[in-house]
């Protein structure tokens, strides 16, 4: 899929790179990326290749994409408990979701990697004394003094051998009967009974009882009803740790993939098009995805897909737009309109989560519910009115019942955000607040005009996927 000659996995080391840590012995950072480089991968080419397939079935309107899971993931919050809960909650998310859409839903978690977090500022003071920032627990941990502060590269090992556990559960529960079509419809009926806006969704539940009936009476009892594929992804954040894990395919024309995630994106803060982030990602086989803001020009947009996807392969680069609600109707448009002009090949994704983040009253880093429907609501009107297929979400959310977002179905107050507020750096939404999205998305979806209708420029007659059938 890459044209590309002159790209090896440590080509990075030649440019600059952001967000990277101050290690204090790079002896032992050496010897740590030395023996990963000889572990197993995490994922298989085949299986990244797969995804991309699925993201160019999205990226024609024929799938719906579903991107969720932690803001950052732990060493002290892991359990096969914790990473049921976030399977639990997207499953039944993407069953509303595939119902209302008419076409499948993709799931990728945010798991299994997500270990890295970016940082506007390097240290931080606590208490008087000058500490380096929390930059998630593949580097360094959250406790505010100067032991847990101080980057660490066991932490590495560590974060891999985590992510290999949260892959085998992971495939165990989506393989095992756990993701069974009718257990996952019982468990979004519990949802509704118990809240205040159930009724509201009451007849997306009730076309999907229909449908579950109708496929019983005719004997349909296809294994995509009991189990379903499931992909991994996280932010390429810290390079020595992907280039540890990347790998020639000796089956496929010895293409390298980065074996660490399905999917690896870009940030906003590392997409510098001459830096080591863009480099390293324009040599990778798998898919990519590039966070967008509000600083975007259509011009820089056009010149990041030309970087990361100049063959324009269907499936390859998705463009996550993460605005904010108040900003998004006036700049993405035009980027839009850019690169449907220009013939680039993408999949369009709305991140609601990060342009709506705010300091509370009680100084809490939080987002409002409302801020995030509305922004997905906007992204839906704009890309009705382009003609285009709005290919999915990314969000950042739990299994567990935390209190970190205001709103929702439960009406969150800002005094109530100290009861279990426990996120390692942004704040989440909760089991319920990701259900009820997940019906108000749904409800989008439903009224949406139906993939046949969708502008079609980017895809030759060719190699443009069968329109889904209209609702």
């Amino acid at each position: 899929m890459n044209p590309r000659t002159d790209w090896t996995p440590d080509s990075w080391r030649r440019l600059h790179a952001d967000q990277q840590p101050t290690w204090p012995d790079l002896g032992a950072l050496d010897d740590v990326i030395k023996r990963l480089t000889g572990m197993p991968p995490l994922i298989f080419a085949g299986e990244a290749r797969s995804l991309t397939s699925e993201l160019a079935r999205a990226q024609g309107g024929d799938a719906f994409v579903l991107q969720a899971g932690d803001c950052a993931e732990t060493f002290e919050d892991f359990s096969a408990d914790r990473v049921k809960n976030v399977l639990k909650v997207i499953l039944q998310m993407s069953a509303v979701l595939a119902y209302s859409s008419g076409v499948p839903t993709i799931r990728i978690g945010r798991v299994a990697g997500q270990f890295a977090k970016p940082r506007t500022v390097a240290t931080e003071t606590v208490d008087g004394e000058e500490l380096p920032t929390y930059r998630g627990d593949i580097i360094n941990r959250v406790p505010p003094d100067r032991a847990s502060r101080t980057p660490d590269a066991a932490n590495i090992l560590r974060a891999y051998e985590q992510a290999a556990s949260t892959l085998n559960l992971l495939r165990g529960f989506t393989k095992g009967g756990f993701a069974d079509l009718a257990s996952v419809h019982e468990w979004n009926r519990e949802f509704l009974a118990a809240s205040s806006e159930g009724h509201r969704y009451e007849a997306i539940a009730s076309g999907i009882d229909a449908a579950l009936r109708f496929m019983r009476v005719c004997g349909v009892d296809s294994p995509s009803l009991h189990e379903v594929d499931f992909y991994a992804s996280h932010e390429a954040l810290l390079l020595p740790y992907e280039e540890a894990l990347t790998r020639q395919d000796s089956t496929h024309d010895d293409d390298w993939y980065d074996c660490s995630a399905h999917m690896l994106w870009v940030g906003n803060r590392t997409r510098e098009l001459d830096h080591a982030h863009v480099e390293f990602l324009s040599g990778i086989n798998n898919p990519v995805g590039c966070k967008i803001d509000s600083n975007c020009t259509p011009q820089y947009v056009l010149e990041l897909c030309d970087r990361l996807n100049p063959a324009r392969h269907p499936g390859r680069l998705t463009l996550i737009s993460r605005m904010g609600c108040d900003r998004i109707v006036d700049h993405l448009p035009p980027i839009i309109d850019a690169v449907n002009d220009s013939g680039h090949r993408v999949l369009w994704m709305c991140d609601p989560m990060h342009g709506n983040t705010f300091k509370s009253d009680g100084g809490l880093k939080t987002r409002r519910f409302e801020d995030i429907f509305e922004e997905i609501s906007r992204y839906f009107s704009i890309h009705r009115a382009a003609h285009t297929w709005p290919g999915g979400i990314h969000l950042e959310l739990t299994g567990e019942n935390v209190t970190e977002c205001l709103g929702g179905p439960d009406d969150l107050e800002d005094h109530e955000l100290h009861a279990h507020y426990e996120t390692a750096c942004d704040p989440r939404l909760n089991a319920r607040q990701s259900l009820d999205l997940a019906f108000l998305v749904a409800e989008l979806l439903a009224d949406f005009p139906p993939p046949a209708t969708t502008d079609t420029r980017q895809f030759p007659p060719t190699d443009r996927p069968a329109p889904a059938a209209a609702k």
